[in-house]
């Protein structure tokens, strides 16, 4: 009786070995293409223009451009970004600061992540570390669902989220959490 216990394991483990089988063509059906940057750059520096007229300058110290094997195609700035924004003047309408933000193309979105700071023309400045600038969302292009502190020259906002125009002069804190007045000088 004992040696029937052995045969029957016996095939048992060899049937479970041979239905274990794969085919190397079904498991590479299984795996995703790698997804690698398509162009690289470092100590990168883009002009934007409009009809000749200066809008935007972009720096970023690295920058990776990803088109290939993706659903939608995204720019990563992996090591930081500073932009600065231009009115119809040619002057400087408010500066954009991170240390990491990611570009989609299509959806026309950025986000910007990790020590977060935006400044006004009337210097008032946002510090958050998640921003989503969205420009299908006109009047409402800047938006954060996170902690948001806005320093103005006579006090400091703190709250939970935020929207915003493109260029952060009119803006609403969704949840405001504290107030603190300013003095002169005080900052």
């Amino acid at each position: 009786m004992k040696w029937f216990k052995y045969i029957i394991s016996a095939i048992t483990v060899l049937t479970l070995l041979q239905s274990c089988e794969n085919k190397r063509s079904d498991i590479m059906a299984l795996t995703p293409p790698k997804v690698r940057p398509s162009t690289q750059g470092k100590g990168v520096t883009m002009i934007y223009t409009d009809s000749a007229a200066l809008k935007m300058i972009m720096k970023a110290p690295k920058m990776l451009v990803f088109d290939k094997n993706v659903s939608e195609p995204f720019t990563i700035m992996p090591e930081g970004i500073l932009v600065s924004f231009y009115n119809d003047s040619a002057k400087i309408s408010h500066t954009l600061k991170a240390n990491y933000a990611i570009h989609y193309k299509n959806s026309n979105r950025m986000e910007a992540k990790y020590n977060v700071e935006v400044v006004n023309k009337n210097g008032e400045k946002l510090n958050t570390e998640h921003l989503v600038f969205d420009e299908r969302k006109k009047g409402r292009e800047i938006s954060s669902d996170v902690f948001v502190k806005i320093t103005t020259a006579k006090e400091i906002i703190m709250g939970k989220g935020l929207e915003s125009n493109n260029d952060f002069t009119k803006y609403q804190i969704k949840e405001v959490t504290g107030t603190i007045q300013l003095k002169d000088g005080e900052l």
